[in-house]
């Protein structure tokens, strides 16, 4: 079948052998020999070609007797990974200020380090690394506007372990220093 989403077969085929999630929504594996069907980013055994069928609709796909795979869940509208990350980032913001390895993140949330990373990643487009610099960051500028306190008592304040690192990170999401942040700031209530 072409889909409307203008792939052929061939396209479809490669998509779900890659188990590209970019695609789920757009088009949908059927499996005739098990009669389910999957997202294009399932990661359930891949069947072979010939007992395949492609369908751009989920109503189409169920009218044809296919029930919906448990793994993937293509029935939801969301990522069958969402609680995940939804567990991660509600971690990330209550425990910013605290030292945090990517190994402390995965065993809160039950997960494998190098799973998180890639269902985070696939999910967020972040590593939980840089999200978690981003709310520290956010966190810093609030207490550059708020508070009269230096740059080094805020970057200890939001969780950085070193003031380098936080001048580093601050600079790139920013692109200013922590202090020309609240010099810009201040000049901004003058006028």
């Amino acid at each position: 079948m072409e889909a409307s989403i203008n792939l052929s077969f061939d396209e479809m085929w490669e998509k779900i052998l890659a188990c590209d999630h970019k695609y789920d929504g757009l088009f949908f594996t059927a499996v005739k020999t098990t009669k389910i069907y999957c997202r294009p980013s399932c990661r359930s055994r891949k069947p072979k070609k010939i007992n395949v069928e492609f369908f751009c609709d989920i109503n189409e796909v169920e009218k044809a007797g296919y029930r919906a795979c448990k793994r993937c869940q293509p029935k939801s509208e969301h990522s069958p990974h969402i609680g995940l990350v939804k567990n991660v980032i509600a971690f990330l913001v209550n425990h910013y200020k605290q030292k945090l390895e990517l190994q402390d993140i995965a065993n809160h949330v039950g997960v494998s380090s190098f799973y998180l990373e890639r269902v985070f990643k696939q999910e967020t487009s972040e590593t939980p690394r840089t999200y978690l610099q981003k709310i520290r960051v956010d966190k810093a500028v609030h207490l550059l506007k708020s508070t009269d306190r230096t740059n080094l008592e805020i970057c200890y304040e939001v969780g950085f372990q070193s003031p380098s690192n936080f001048y580093k990170v601050f600079r790139r999401l920013k692109n200013c220093s922590p202090s020309e942040y609240r010099a810009l700031l201040n000049k901004e209530l003058e006028q």
